[in-house]
C-alpha cells in the first residue's frame, strides 16, 4: 500500500492528484502546519530526515521530492497510463525538462517573493519601514522581472501544443501545476497570459484533480 504523508496546503496535493490519475489504491496520513511558523510538524521527521512534504512510502521504500515521486510512480505504475511520453521522443525530453523546471527554476523565485513579503513583519517594529523598503525594492527590481520572463516563456511554450510536454497531458503538467497556481495566487499571472490561464482551467476541471481535493482537504497556497 502506498502512503502519502500529506501536509496541508503543500506540494503533496499534486501527488494525490497523480495517484488519482493512475487509479492506484493509497492511504493518506495527514499533517498540519504550525499555525505560527507555517512549517511542517516534527512528526514528519520520523518519515524522512528533512521532515518535509511531499514524501510517500511504498512498502519498505521511502520516496521524497515532488519530481522524484512523480518519476517513481510513473515509471513503476504508469508505463501504460499515457502520462509518461515514450523514451527517445522529443516529448520525453520536454517532460523531463518541465519536471525539473518546476522546482529548479520557477519555485526559487516564488519562495523569494514569499520571503520578501513576510520580511517586514519578521523584524523589530523600529526598523520595519526600512525592511519594507528593502523588501519591496528587491521584489520589484529583482524578483518580478525574473518571474515575468518565466511567465512569458511558459506562455509561449504552452502555445505550441497545449501542454507542457507536447500535445498530450502528462506528468509534467501535474508537476508544473504548483508553481503556476502559486503565480496565480501571489500575483503576476493575469490576462496577459491566456495560455497559462487556459491550462489552469483545464487541470482544475479534470475529475482526478477534483477527487484529490476531496480526499486531501482544503488547498490554499501560502501568500
Amino acid at each position: 500500500m502506498i502512503t502519502v504523508h500529506h501536509l496541508n496546503n503543500s506540494r503533496s496535493q499534486r501527488v494525490l492528484w497523480l495517484l488519482e490519475e493512475l487509479g492506484l489504491d493509497y492511504e493518506i496520513k495527514f499533517y498540519q502546519r504550525d499555525p505560527k511558523t507555517m512549517l511542517a510538524p516534527p512528526e514528519l521527521l520520523k518519515v524522512h530526515p528533512l521532515g518535509k512534504s511531499p514524501v510517500i512510502t511504498d512498502g519498505d521504500l521511502t520516496v521524497a521530492e515532488s519530481g522524484n515521486i512523480i518519476e517513481y510512480l510513473l515509471e513503476r505504475y504508469g508505463a501504460h497510463s499515457g502520462l509518461l511520453p515514450a523514451p527517445g521522443t522529443p516529448e520525453r525530453l520536454r517532460y523531463r525538462y518541465w519536471l525539473h523546471f518546476a522546482e529548479g527554476s520557477a519555485m526559487p523565485w516564488l519562495v523569494m517573493q514569499l520571503i520578501f513579503a513576510k520580511m517586514p513583519k519578521a523584524v523589530p517594529a523600529l526598523i520595519r519601514p526600512i525592511a519594507r523598503m528593502l523588501a519591496e525594492g528587491m521584489r520589484s527590481r529583482v524578483v518580478a522581472p525574473q518571474q515575468e520572463r518565466q511567465l512569458r516563456f511558459m506562455e509561449d511554450e504552452l502555445g505550441q501544443q497545449g501542454w507542457f510536454a507536447g500535445a498530450q497531458f502528462s506528468g509534467a503538467d501535474i508537476q508544473m501545476s504548483f508553481p503556476v497556481e502559486a503565480l496565480r495566487a501571489r500575483g503576476g499571472l493575469d490576462g496577459r497570459y491566456p495560455n497559462l490561464l487556459k491550462y489552469l482551467e483545464a487541470i482544475h476541471a479534470r475529475p482526478a484533480y477534483q477527487r484529490a481535493l476531496e480526499k486531501g482537504g482544503p488547498y490554499e497556497l501560502l501568500r
